[in-house]
């Protein structure tokens, strides 16, 4: 080849290479692609191509080089230039009250206070994943090494160069010429999901979190697999620093030195150096002062906590100014300007005791750990669930077993995986049972389901109880009284065996029982009779029928007007009406062809219970027909249930999450991250008395 082309060749290449690395840039750090994964394919396999043609024209930071070299026989020892520091834990308001106490003293000696008279603090998430090191020289990306023992890790450069959000050359031209990055290598919720689900259908070994995941992506000895795992980097820290200055020499900076002269005199203006470079930066860090500052961060990230798309540990607070982190200096192998606020643990292990099997409303067989008690989560957990016999037969669950449980804000806690080496010899497997445990009847399981379910229907007490607790509900009859305690002795009196039974009930019948005097029976009845006139929507939501939630019954109401009607409906009928299909119309038709549910309808209509009639829903003449809104925060007058139900009867849907469908964003005091949510995606915003407008219009 010419001179010539060869000189046009490389050009082009490193243009592609700059194209794709912007590209990287964008998609991974920005979070914001600017082309189709199409298109950035396509300039890949342009790059590949000129670089296999011309091999000595491979750079080392070149995109290619990402896919992982060969298979390592060991990873080789690192000595990192500055130290990986740990940090102390708080785990209680107090610990943190005592580190602003110490740090307000010492930097009030100093006279390094504020004139505000607080401690300024760079407030951060504290990322549950790996901590690793990259060092940069003129910024090329050269070697990437884990924590270790803070002395000495282990060298995981070929792994972390696969890693598409760590840039294998820094942005910019006045880059250092040595730069040490410290920060978290880890993965994403929505990417460990995918992750086990491909491992799944590879029959190899699911993770069991993801830092774990994480972890074991980057210890592979063979890079190649490192290439295939959605791996993330967040830089928080730097160690050591050589830049040179407008004097030609070079000067070394340490995050230990103290320096004035570094290239920021700020933790919060370093992090922004460190971005300017190319470098991942979480965008959840924040300023703040004092005591109220730091306790205040910590809440609101705690409150989002379970939004985010990685997991957290806690938050971690740094003095901010670099000139006091010197002055306050170290203690052990722990700064005392720096301090980790801890979340409590979210997952823990233990033993399983047994497994019970719980009967829902609908008849659907749960299976129950019965645990050795642990703390997790902020409280002690003595239940978790299953899921369902797959689920148990998924991952090898056995009673005896050491599991981890793991407990994430209010959600239940659940067995997440067992730990098969601490498996006891009389460790025993799981079988659902053939038949239900409180009532007897045959357990069956349809093909497409994974839920086993009780055939008894309302005759099985479980379910007998659930529903009663259920058809009291307030977005149901609202029978405001009948607790579930009430509804146990109920039942297990044997007085109550359907919905019907509530309106056969008599003063001097509730007052015989626990905790029922003569006027707390009196005030339930009176809930009762007011019952007997519900919303017809109300009325097939407290019935019940699978499938059929609030805004499904309301659809139904609406479109046919009547209780009768809907009864004598067809599944063509069912499927004319607005988001009915097969699934719901067919389990509509089959509750109503069952004789056991006509008698409970009959039994109701003759203890005087009479649906109020409704108005058939005529397409879109309704003000909110199709339309779909979220609402947030505290309403002046209407309670959230209120202004459900106006929407519903409105036509319209309410949903729990802002999306580019929402058509209104419906907003009271202390709205939340959904208000911001609807102004990033320019929704209409309205008050109570905007939503009242739009209620009356015709």
């Amino acid at each position: 080849m010419k001179q010539g082309e060869t000189g046009s060749v490389a050009q082009r290449i490193e243009a592609l290479r700059r194209e794709i690395d912007q590209h990287n840039y964008h998609y991974y750090v920005e979070d914001s692609p600017l082309i189709s994964d199409a298109q950035y394919d396509k300039l890949m396999s342009e790059l590949q191509a000129l670089e296999e043609a011309h091999p000595d024209l491979i750079t080392p930071d070149s995109p290619t080089q990402r896919v992982g070299a060969g298979p390592l026989q060991a990873f080789r020892s690192v000595r990192h230039a500055v130290v990986m520091r740990s940090l102390n834990n708080a785990f209680e308001s107090e610990d943190v009250g005592a580190f602003d106490r110490r740090n307000t003293e010492a930097l009030s000696a100093a006279g390094l206070l504020p004139q505000h008279g607080q401690v300024e603090y760079m407030a951060e998430l504290k990322f549950d994943g790996l901590a690793v090191s990259l060092r940069y020289e003129n910024g090329l990306l050269v070697q990437a090494a884990t924590r270790g023992d803070g002395q000495t890790g282990e060298d995981i450069t070929a792994n972390v160069r696969t890693v598409r959000s760590v840039p294998l050359r820094l942005r910019g031209d006045n880059v250092p010429e040595v730069l040490e990055v410290r920060g978290e290598m880890l993965m994403t919720r929505h990417d460990f999901e995918r992750l086990n689900e491909q491992q799944l259908q590879r029959r190899e070994k699911v993770f069991v979190n993801p830092r774990n995941a994480a972890a074991g992506s980057l210890r592979q000895l063979d890079p190649r697999i490192t290439a295939t795992r959605p791996l993330r980097f967040f830089a928080y820290g730097w160690g050591e620093i050589r830049v040179r200055g407008a004097d030609g020499q070079v000067d070394l900076f340490q995050q230990e030195a103290g320096d004035a002269d570094m290239p920021r005199d700020t933790h919060s203006g370093m992090l922004d150096w460190l971005a300017a470079f190319g470098l991942p930066v979480s965008n959840q860090r924040r300023l703040v002062r004092g005591l109220d500052g730091l306790l205040g961060y910590y809440e609101e990230v705690g409150r989002l906590r379970a939004q985010l798309p990685f997991e957290i540990d806690g938050v971690v607070y740094k003095v901010d100014s670099l000139t006091a982190q010197d002055v306050l200096g170290y203690v052990a192998r722990a700064p005392r300007y720096a301090i980790a606020h801890k979340f409590p643990a979210q997952e823990e292990t233990t033993v399983l005791l047994d497994i019970d099997v719980q009967v829902g409303r609908t008849g659907a067989l749960t299976p129950v750990a019965r645990l050795k008690p642990v703390f997790v989560g902020g409280v002690t957990v003595t239940n978790a669930t299953l899921h369902n016999e797959d689920e148990i037969r998924r991952k090898d669950i056995h009673i005896g077993d050491t599991v981890v449980v793991r407990r994430a804000g209010d959600v239940i806690p659940e067995v997440v995986a067992v730990i098969p080496e601490l498996r006891p010899q009389n460790a025993r497997s799981f079988q659902m049972p053939e038949n239900c445990p409180v009532c007897g009847s045959a357990v069956e399981r349809l093909e497409d389901e994974a839920a086993a379910r009780c055939t008894g229907g309302l005759f099985c007490p479980a379910q007998r109880k659930q529903s009663l607790t259920h058809a009291a509900g307030r977005k149901a009859l609202d029978i405001e009284g009948l607790g579930e305690k009430l509804v146990d002795q109920l039942v297990d009196s044997g007085r109550v065996k359907s919905i019907a039974d509530l309106f056969t009930l008599t003063v001097l019948e509730l007052s015989g029982y626990e905790r029922m005097g003569r006027k707390s029976a009196e005030n339930l009845l009176q809930a009762i009779d007011k019952a007997r006139r519900p919303e017809l929507g109300r009325l097939l939501f407290a019935l019940g029928i699978r499938h059929v939630g609030e805004t499904t019954a309301r659809d139904l109401a609406q479109h046919f007007g009547s209780l009768q009607a809907l009864m004598e409906a067809d599944e063509d009928a069912l499927l004319a009406v607005r988001d009915v299909g097969p699934v719901v119309a067919g389990s509509v038709r089959r509750f109503f062809d069952e004789p056991h549910n006509r008698e409970v309808v009959r039994a109701l209509q003759e203890a005087g219970v009479e649906p109020v009639q409704e108005t058939v829903a005529q397409g879109g003449a309704l003000p909110l027909a199709g339309k779909t809104l979220v609402l947030t925060g505290t309403l002046p007058n209407w309670t959230r249930d209120e202004a459900t139900r106006h929407i519903m009867a409105a036509g319209g849907k309410v949903s729990g999450s802002v999306s580019r469908k929402t058509a209104y964003v419906v907003a009271g005091e202390e709205a939340g991250s959904k208000l911001e949510r609807a102004k990033s995606l320019g929704v209409t915003i309205l008050d109570e008395e905007g939503l009242k407008a739009l209620l009356a219009q015709k």
